[in-house]
């Protein structure tokens, strides 16, 4: 794309207006259109929090079910055996094993998004911690990716489940979906996202929770969201 068209489209978004959420989407549609990307850009949400990522009450992480998903194909690794195995392949479970699973990590293998675990497999890809931790891939009850049911757990990521968590600055963001979206969906799913973060608010924050929200695709400029529009 040329510099010129980077500039149009720079133009297109005021940098000090708070964009209602709808129109926010409809701006990002437009530019994208404008750009003719020749690959489908991802359209993100992120949010600045006044959150104090040192303080353990003070964490923001969840998972959250966009209702129109993701328009990424996400592939997803399950520890388990036997008829739990079975379950996460019919369930559409891209890799699924146990030690041979774990030593094709350790091998190198990553070619995965999320890793579940059914509880029983938890020693064993306890093992994998510095393989899969610095990635945010160990599986973690509270989010649902230690579970029994491995496959209900695959069939909720495939559909759109994603996990959050706020990072060291108190930025959290994530792909709500694809400028190939619907407006509607994509202020659904947008929407959907910002209120989970909102729901997720520590109780030891003071003050104002959420101190920005900005939209944007992958090679876009940023739109700033107004919080009213969305529930906060």
């Amino acid at each position: 794309m040329s510099g010129k068209k980077i500039r149009n489209v720079a133009k297109n978004v005021d940098r000090t207006k708070m964009y209602p959420l709808d129109e926010a989407v409809r701006l990002i549609l437009k530019n994208s259109k404008d750009t003719a990307r020749k690959f489908v850009e991802t359209v993100e949400v992120a949010m600045n929090l006044n959150i104090d990522t040192r303080q353990s009450d003070q964490a923001v992480r969840g998972v959250v079910s966009l209702p129109h998903g993701t328009g990424k194909t996400v592939r997803v690794a399950v520890f388990a055996k036997g008829e739990k195995a079975d379950a996460a392949k019919a369930a559409g479970a891209d890799i699924v094993g146990a030690e041979d699973l774990k030593e094709a990590i350790q091998g190198g293998k990553s070619d995965f998004d999320r890793v579940i675990a059914s509880p029983d497999m938890m020693g064993l890809v306890g093992q994998l911690g510095k393989i899969l931790g610095p990635r945010g891939l160990m599986p973690n009850p509270k989010l649902g990716t230690v579970t029994p049911n491995v496959a209900d757990a695959v069939k909720k990521v495939k559909a759109g489940t994603i996990e959050f968590r706020a990072e060291k600055a108190g930025i959290v963001q994530a792909g709500v979906g694809k400028v190939s979206f619907t407006e509607a969906d994509l202020v659904s799913n947008a929407k959907t996202f910002i209120q989970a973060i909102v729901k997720a608010r520590p109780a030891g924050v003071k003050g104002t929770y959420v101190k920005a929200i900005s939209l944007s695709s992958t090679m876009g400029p940023g739109v700033k969201i107004d919080p009213a529009t969305v529930g906060d």
